[in-house]
């Protein structure tokens, strides 16, 4: 019964949290990656505190990933999850990591774990950037 409590805490505060957030004080930023013939677009929503959006990755003559990202902005680095369809099939989450550096952001990669049955990447393990399979760079319009 006290688990059932406590969870029931976290998610009202974690709800509370979030409606406090005004949305007109999120800066709107439309990025794209090429790696290869795969091309990623991610368009975010974007303040010093949290980003939301749509990402999309495009894999030449298979299919697609497409679904939501959101998470937290902490320094240089944009940590979240991609809640997503991929290939047209059934729904996916993994965890997301964005390092920002000379004006482009790194898909980040490491190791994947669940916690609380989310994916999230294992703590106390780095998460890899310098080979980033996506490098993605402002549209400019």
């Amino acid at each position: 019964m006290n688990i059932k409590y406590l969870l029931f805490l976290i998610v009202i505060a974690i709800i509370s949290c979030n409606s406090k957030d005004e949305k007109s004080k999120y800066n709107q930023i439309v990025y794209q990656a090429v790696n290869d013939k795969d091309t990623a677009t991610l368009s975010i929503h974007i303040n010093d505190k949290r980003f939301y959006g749509h990402y999309e990755v495009l894999y030449h003559k298979i299919g697609k990933d497409s679904g939501d990202v959101r998470g937290d902005l902490k320094g240089d680095t944009l940590r979240g999850d991609f809640h997503f369809i991929s290939n047209g099939g059934s729904w996916k989450r993994i965890p997301l990591a964005l390092l920002k550096k000379e004006d482009k952001l790194f898909l980040g990669s490491g190791i994947i774990t669940t916690y609380f049955n989310l994916p999230c990447f294992m703590p106390g393990t780095p998460i890899e950037y310098d080979n980033a399979k996506f490098v993605f760079e402002e549209i400019r319009k």
